[in-house]
């Protein structure tokens, strides 16, 4: 009676008998960024002449010192788009936006025997572009008055 229901339960693969989950179809880098855009994004063109636009994410977290203190440390994000649709809504990003980011994360090693003060010694990691959403607008700062530069009222 339960050898029917024995055979079904049997791993496909002695892989996968450790787990309960079904595998995955592909594996996966991402990176979910939630900051401030840094800078107006800069349109750029690779070795083949194809444009492609980069921009860069700030975000903020906090640790404790062993002082007990909370320091705030900021970090800078460069994002690669080569999607021709979304360069031209990104053209319009503007500095200071609170933004909502998807990108694939690759890493290139360094090449072997490369000498590491080039870049062809060092680790690099990219940031290509997948989604975004503009979660507020930059932040706007009035501007100062002459009234208010030199503490004057004016009176009727």
């Amino acid at each position: 009676m339960f050898s029917a229901l024995r055979a079904n339960l049997r791993p496909t693969s002695a892989a996968r008998a450790f787990s309960t989950s079904r595998p995955a179809a592909a594996d996966l880098a991402k990176l979910t960024l939630i900051g401030r855009v840094a800078r107006d994004p800069e349109t750029r063109l690779t070795k083949n002449e194809k444009e492609f636009l980069a921009y860069t994410v700030i975000t903020t977290s906090s640790t404790n010192t062993n002082q007990g203190e909370r320091q705030i440390v900021r970090t800078f994000h460069r994002v690669l788009c080569f999607d021709p649709s979304h360069i031209e809504f990104l053209r319009r990003l503007k500095k200071g936006s609170k933004v909502y980011v998807q990108a694939d994360y690759t890493i290139k090693e360094p090449e072997q025997g490369a000498d590491p003060t080039t870049p062809q010694g060092q680790r690099h990691i990219f940031l290509t572009h997948e989604s975004i959403k503009v979660l507020s607008p930059p932040r706007v700062v009035p501007e100062p008055t002459e009234s208010t530069e030199t503490g004057s009222t004016e009176s009727s």
